[in-house]
């Protein structure tokens, strides 16, 4: 069966763990590995507006030998015309994996069901898999080793940030608490399939309202925008809903005293964060940008790897994506 990463607990801890490895590694050594020699192509289909994303895909599949197909589907049939289905069952007899930043996390499922290539979610209104995994091998950098860590998400529990820290730093054996108010809390189910992880891997969850309570003791602290793609006719409400869950200096005090701060970017500064906080010392916005480029390039070897003939006679698809295998 064909392996994708449509969410972030479409890997096991040992899997996760496996391809941060393979990031450090590539991170060492930038142009090592090159499983997308040839070149082969990887279409990368853009349904949002991106600078990240967009970036951090390119450069990656061209620092892997590859070469990206970038699309717009406003420029193609997909979407229109064509439906899902229709365009990974031509897409899989050209290129190597899919990859696709898009609003339904149903037209993800759709496509990964119907092709035999990987299918990646790089961002989509549920989760942004992508994006966990670097800011993981970031908070890895800076703070150690990722089971025990308490990680504490303030702002819109039901956006596709906080609900992908549920299930990434779940998956990881974090501590992973989520402020938000009562009507933007993370989908029940979202929740439930995070308590579960954790308690495979000695992880936990907690929801609340108030974010100080979220942040008492927290050794990372995140944010990330109020008003989502999408969600622009909903600002002046949000911003007088999320007024109280701005990450300033009296917010980050109740935090460890080494505690590190990240926000994926873009940052509406004085808004979810302060200015102060987010160029201030405990900040490390900038090392988590450059972490997509890595933590990506090891997703796309390990997922080529694991869908190899010679991941399926036994070898590991982290023992076929290491530089040098």
């Amino acid at each position: 069966m064909t392996r994708h990463f449509l969410r972030d607990d479409d890997l096991t801890q040992a899997e996760q763990s496996a391809i941060l490895d393979l990031a450090v590694e590539m991170k060492r050594d930038r142009w090592g590995a090159k499983p997308l020699a040839g070149p082969q192509s990887v279409a990368v289909i853009f349904d949002k507006s991106s600078t990240r994303t967009r970036v951090s895909f390119h450069v990656g599949i061209s620092d892997l030998g590859g070469s990206p197909l970038i699309i717009s589907t406003a420029n193609s049939q997909l979407g229109g015309k064509e439906t899902p289905t229709d365009t990974a069952r031509v897409l899989e007899r050209m290129v190597s994996a899919i990859v696709w930043r898009t609003y339904a996390q149903s037209g993800l499922e759709e496509m990964a069901a119907s092709t035999t290539v990987p299918v990646v979610n790089a961002l989509s209104d549920d989760f942004h898999p992508c994006q966990l995994l670097a800011d993981l091998l970031t908070i890895r950098e800076h703070r150690g080793a990722l089971a025990g860590q308490t990680v504490a998400f303030v702002g819109d529990g039901a956006s596709n940030m906080a609900q992908s820290y549920l299930l990434a730093c779940a998956t990881a054996g974090m501590h992973v608490r989520v402020a938000s108010p009562v009507e933007f809390a993370p989908a029940p189910q979202v929740v439930t399939d995070a308590e579960h992880r954790a308690a495979e891997t000695g992880g936990s969850v907690l929801v609340v309202t108030d974010p100080v309570a979220a942040v008492a003791g927290a050794d990372v602290v995140v944010t990330d925008t109020w008003v989502s793609m999408g969600k622009e006719d909903e600002k002046q409400q949000r911003l007088a809903t999320f007024a109280g869950y701005r990450v300033d200096d009296e917010l980050l005090a109740h935090a460890a005293d080494d505690a590190v701060f990240m926000h994926c970017l873009p940052a509406d500064r004085g808004y979810e964060v302060t200015a102060e906080v987010i160029d201030g010392p405990r900040s490390i916005i900038w090392d988590e940008a450059e972490n997509r480029l890595h933590a990506q390039k090891a997703l796309l070897a390990w997922l080529l790897a694991a869908n190899a003939p010679t991941a399926a006679d036994g070898a590991t698809a982290a023992d076929v994506a290491t530089p040098g295998n």
